[in-house]
């Protein structure tokens, strides 16, 4: 079994979960009752709550959490770190459930984007207990925070885009900014060590493997080690952008003029301009932003197969 992993609620079965599904999600408002009804199909007793607005998943979830063996998520990872973030660090395990556009969250862990596969594979799974980033502002994300690229891409795509074609919409979007090679300047703190430098993404990334393993973002990069990878990509020509995206998908991580890596517990990231910022795929606002770890604070069900991506971003 895998470093950080444990059989689900230390063998005891689940009996009872709460499914927090948000309906305004690309894909919630349809499956929500598909998903009560697998859950229900594994033999659990399952209560549904649906969302009416920015915060009442996370309302829902330290109200009631205590009362379920588990709780499950179905919208986009807003609606699960929402969850995630009001239960830490001792609430019962959360099962994410894919019903967003990007479902980074689903992907990074390996959960199957079909919902009633998803449940099955999290109910006979395993927990883990991953790390999450804090910002200032108290809110928590999973997989990573941004600027430049990313972040511009979520800004610049439209809701129309999303609905139609989910996750492509994010990659049209990317293209068009990554042709454009948009640089910024960027002052990055890392545990009291500044530096400074030109950039066109800065991402503080808690998982390495992203997109059921197609790019890996950095070497060694861990979610469950206590530690946050800032990872500074700065393509000056179409080549660079080419190189580095061939990089990441082949994991080629040595020495780059237009990568550069950085880790630590405790972030800050400004820059000239102030520029929309994104984490776990949502917006968080413009730069600058602080950012604390917090060691091993999330508790997630997660699928007992683990693919070969993920056995090495946990090995």
């Amino acid at each position: 079994m895998d470093r950080g992993l444990a059989p689900a609620l230390n063998g005891a079965k689940l009996q009872r979960v709460l499914l927090i599904a948000n309906p305004a999600s690309r894909r919630g408002g349809r499956l929500y009752l598909r998903a009560a009804d697998a859950l229900r199909g594994a033999g659990l007793e399952c209560d549904i709550v649906l969302t009416e607005y920015a915060g009442h998943a996370s309302e829902c979830a330290a109200d009631l959490a205590p009362r379920y063996d588990a709780l499950f998520t179905l919208g986009g990872d807003g609606t699960a770190m929402e969850v995630i973030g009001a239960i830490v660090p001792n609430g019962p395990p959360v099962g994410v459930l894919p019903g967003g556009t990007g479902n980074l969250i689903a992907r990074a862990l390996g959960i199957p984007l079909s919902v009633p596969r998803a449940v099955q594979a999290l109910v006979a799974g395993e927990q883990a207990r991953i790390d999450l980033g804090r910002l200032s502002t108290g809110r928590h994300f999973a997989i990573g925070t941004g600027v430049g690229i990313d972040a511009s891409m979520i800004a610049t795509t439209p809701a129309s885009w999303k609905r139609r074609i989910g996750v492509l919409a994010y990659i049209v979007a990317g293209t068009r900014h990554v042709l454009r090679r948009q640089q910024f300047r960027a002052r990055v703190t890392v545990d009291g060590i500044t530096t400074e430098l030109s950039a066109s993404v800065v991402l503080v990334a808690n998982f390495g493997v992203l997109l059921n393993g197609l790019i890996t973002l950095g070497d060694g990069i861990r979610y469950d080690d206590g530690m946050l990878n800032v990872c500074i990509f700065d393509p000056r020509t179409l080549g660079d952008s080419v190189r580095i995206a061939r990089r990441l998908v082949v994991r080629d991580f040595s020495a780059d003029p237009a990568m550069l890596y950085l880790k630590g517990r405790d972030i800050t990231v400004v820059t000239d301009p102030p520029l929309p910022a994104q984490a776990d795929g949502e917006l968080i606002g413009t730069t600058p932003f602080e950012i604390t770890t917090d060691p091993l604070a999330a508790l997630l069900l997660v699928p007992r197969a683990r693919t070969d991506a993920q056995k090495l971003d946990n090995a």
